[in-house]
């Protein structure tokens, strides 16, 4: 049984945990505002490019680009997002799951991966998964020279068709307590996102498109259609269209990052918050078990005393 020597050596040692999960929590929550700032300010701009992607193609007879080639897919190419460290609750496990069920589900395919953070990469090379390339450290600090970096090894694998698709799975920040799981594919970019025919009335878009496009510049004509301002490019619209696909992927990449990183840190501030909680539970536990103790020991005391007393009257 336990003693009261035991029981204050454990409340010690739960305090000082507790002060430990405590300081990480309030440690990911000023790395959370700042990558919120990230998230929030590379949002924009990918719709921004987006419009400006949309507007070139708008006035090409065809969009062709290496990055817009569709075929079989036989080879694909998976980029798993995941944290270089742990204590971030099921931030890193859901990640690893959801690549696993890919992989499980497009088995009769070739699959190569891009590890983005040491547990992923870890896990997945114990499983025998082909990794192509591999990059760690990076929600630590989130750059656009490293998302550049990823995306010119994404699109040279998919330009020189040693791959035919390539999808990426990570966390997308919702709010403090709610990261969603994505897959989403980044390659081949589709047609249709690019090629979206911006003259249709105003009010037929799909609720997916809202936002978009409603600051491109347009004018609306007697039938209500939006018409595209003619703009007046330096170069033809075909190099400033090639030179934007690529921007595009960049783009995508990096606010993939971001949103991964920000998940990461809403994920592990919400893990030490409840580690810190559930400390203080068992440090009130703990020290109700040992008043309990002590207690049992002074009455103990008490009526040794008292019985001695009795028996010397007696």
């Amino acid at each position: 049984m336990p003693t009261l020597i035991d029981y204050r050596r454990r409340v010690r040692s739960v305090k000082s945990t507790q002060q430990i999960t405590r300081a990480m929590k309030f440690v990911a929550a000023a790395k959370l505002r700042r990558a919120q700032e990230g998230v929030f300010s590379a949002r924009p701009y990918a719709r921004e490019i987006l419009r400006v992607l949309k507007s070139a193609a708008a006035r090409m007879e065809s969009t062709a680009h290496p990055l817009l080639d569709r075929r079989p897919e036989e080879r694909i190419l998976l980029v798993v997002l995941t944290g270089d460290r742990s204590l971030a609750g099921a931030f890193n496990s859901n990640v690893i799951r959801r690549a696993i069920g890919f992989i499980r589900e497009n088995s009769a395919k070739k699959i190569q991966l891009i590890a983005i953070g040491k547990k992923g990469r870890d896990t997945l090379r114990k499983r025998g998964s082909s990794i192509a390339s591999e990059y760690l450290n990076i929600s630590t600090k989130v750059e656009f020279s490293k998302a550049k970096e990823i995306a010119a090894r994404v699109a040279e694998m998919y330009a020189a068709r040693e791959v035919d698709a390539v999808y990426a799975v990570y966390n997308e920040f919702k709010n403090v307590m709610v990261q969603n799981l994505r897959t989403a594919k980044l390659l081949p970019i589709d047609p249709g996102v690019v090629a979206e025919d911006l003259t249709q009335p105003e009010g037929k878009r799909s609720s997916g498109e809202a936002g978009l496009d409603d600051a491109l510049p347009h004018d609306l004509s007697a039938s209500g259609k939006q018409q595209l301002v003619d703009y007046i490019y330096e170069e033809p619209v075909e190099e400033i269209f090639n030179g934007l696909v690529p921007r595009y992927l960049e783009s995508e990449i990096f606010r993939i990052l971001l949103e991964s990183a920000a998940a990461e840190h809403a994920a592990r501030m919400t893990a030490m918050d409840a580690a810190t909680r559930n400390a203080s539970e068992l440090i009130d536990k703990l020290t109700l078990e040992m008043n309990k103790i002590r207690q049992a020991g002074i009455t103990k005391e008490l009526i040794e005393i008292v019985s001695g007393a009795a028996s010397a009257m007696g």
